[in-house]
């Protein structure tokens, strides 16, 4: 029986005006990369959406979009070895 699940899996969140700069969103967008990339998915995997709104604010999604796992039960997507 594998553990594997392919739903995607997806870190977001929102920022109000004033809340961030540019140094500040790269910096949380390269944390939440990571963050997928520590759950499993490959670097080309993961998928990021900013989204900058016209009163300031900003919208971030880095997601993994995991594939259905046509391999053994005992692997996962992205390498990893149940």
């Amino acid at each position: 029986m594998s553990l594997y699940q392919p739903e995607p899996v997806e870190i977001s969140t929102r920022m109000r005006p004033g809340e961030w700069t540019e140094a500040s969103l790269e910096e949380l967008v390269n944390s939440y990369r990571q963050r997928i990339v520590e759950m499993g998915a490959s670097v080309t995997d993961v998928v990021t959406d900013i989204d900058r709104n016209d009163d300031g604010s900003v919208r971030v999604a880095v997601s993994w979009d995991k594939p259905a796992n046509a391999g053994e039960e005992d692997s996962v997507a992205g390498g990893q070895v149940l």
